[in-house]
């Protein structure tokens, strides 16, 4: 009969040897998925929160301009409520005014050509309460 403390050094002398790199090659195999699967994840959510943002904005500044403010006023709320590095377009076309604002989504060179834009449509309130402009 064998000892056991002799089958297990056989054992380990025979197949555990080969396999004791296996663990770091998997290891390194796995890390650079794991890292990419993560920075993906971090991605999508700052731009769903940049999307958000934006989104604020182009509403803010479609009620200030259907209020009757002016295209720079406008763009200075939609800038107060979405940050500076916005860029906002105000179309007018009566009775409707529609506010368009673009935003870089940050991120360094994972997020490089990615872009956040809303559009915040308003019907002017000139329009209502003028006869020829009718109600929606």
């Amino acid at each position: 009969m064998d000892d056991p403390r002799r089958v297990r050094a056989r054992s380990w002398r025979q197949g555990g040897a080969a396999e004791r790199g296996a663990v770091t090659a998997e290891f390194a195999v796995a890390l650079p998925a794991v890292v990419l699967v993560l920075v993906a994840v971090l991605l999508v959510a700052l731009a769903g929160a940049t999307h958000l943002q934006v989104t604020d904005a182009a509403r803010a500044g479609a009620r200030a301009a259907a209020a009757g403010e002016t295209d720079d006023q406008v763009t200075a709320i939609a800038r107060r409520v979405g940050g500076e590095d916005l860029t906002v377009t105000v179309l007018r076309a009566e009775p409707w005014v529609t506010v368009r604002v673009q935003r870089p989504v940050a991120g360094g060179w994972f997020a490089s050509g990615l872009t956040a834009t809303s559009d915040a449509t308003a019907w002017l309130e000139s329009a209502i309460s003028s006869p020829s402009g009718g109600a929606p």
